[in-house]
């Protein structure tokens, strides 16, 4: 097939194109304009959200887009300008992606956006699957403007999946990268009181998901990237510490979180979000791994 991909420096892009390459697939990379440039063959296209610029003719007769860009939510502090960017980096990017693909004479057949399970927003214990609502908290919102950006593609008929990622869980990137050294030196603990479950997913699982939907034509609309399993923190502390054979004793209190990373500790650490992956389930999808501790243990080497 032929794949155009956003964001593919990113943790999941840059995995997504190795794998996509190695199976044979014709992999482009949409750029922003003064970028730092990779040194591999891959043909490269550049476009620039901000000024709405892009080489729609180099879009023609695509197979499908998968588009991950967008600025990260747990860069900076969320001050009234990084929240903009935020916002920005996702709503105009998706939108302009889905305006031009949606006037090509050969659009793809399938667009693939990524979103994230920050739409469901803290809804503690609920069981949460792709039809229930959304939130009302900062990280919900964004999440419901940057899917309803693709609408244009969608009115054109290009089937438009939303893929509502989870803690993706590396050592190369995200939050378990940001984990392991408290963890490795002993310090790690649970957050807060430890109840809120996080809806984690292994990188490869992210990876075979979105090839997945990509041949999946049954799939469309909001489509959850999380393991059948969801823990809590509590949880998610001890196997941490179990695996990487350390103590957990040294507990991060809420207001202490709080006073640390303001608005942000509320939607990424102390929220509660237990998401289960119904359609990937349904469809067949099988997941390499299901299981907290086995996937840490092949993650980390341990």
């Amino acid at each position: 097939m032929k794949i155009l991909v956003t964001g593919s420096t990113g943790l999941i892009g840059s995995a997504l194109v190795s794998f996509l390459t190695t199976g044979g697939h014709e992999v482009t990379r949409l750029v922003r304009s003064g970028s730092k440039r990779t040194t591999d063959s891959i043909p490269v296209l550049v476009w620039d959200p901000a000024s709405g610029k892009v080489d729609a003719a180099g879009l023609e007769a695509l197979d499908g887009v998968i588009h991950l860009a967008g600025e990260s939510i747990a860069a900076a502090r969320w001050t009234t300008a990084q929240k903009s960017r935020i916002v920005e980096s996702r709503v105009k990017g998706t939108r302009l992606l889905a305006e031009t693909l949606a006037k090509l004479s050969l659009p793809p057949k399938v667009l693939i956006c990524s979103s994230a399970i920050g739409y469901y927003g803290n809804r503690g214990d609920e069981e949460l699957i792709e039809g229930s609502s959304s939130g009302s908290d900062f990280l919900s919102r964004v999440c419901c403007e940057w899917e309803a950006a693709a609408s244009p593609a969608l009115k054109k008929g290009i089937r438009v999946v939303h893929l509502r990622t989870g803690i993706v869980l590396s050592p190369k990137g995200g939050a378990l990268a940001k984990m392991l050294l408290p963890f490795q030196l002993g310090v790690g603990g649970v957050i807060g009181n430890g109840r809120q479950f996080m809806s984690w997913i292994a990188l490869d699982d992210v990876i075979g998901a979105c090839h997945y939907v990509l041949l999946n034509d049954s799939l469309r609309g909001p489509v959850n990237a999380v393991a059948p399993n969801p823990v809590t923190n509590q949880v998610f502390t001890k196997t941490m510490g179990k695996v990487l054979r350390r103590p957990t004793v040294f507990p991060l209190p809420a207001f202490a979180a709080r006073l640390g990373f303001g608005e942000m500790a509320d939607a990424l650490l102390l929220s509660s979000a237990r998401v289960v992956p119904r359609k990937l389930q349904d469809s067949g999808y099988h997941f390499r791994f299901s299981d907290l501790e086995n996937a840490l243990r092949h993650i980390l080497g341990k």
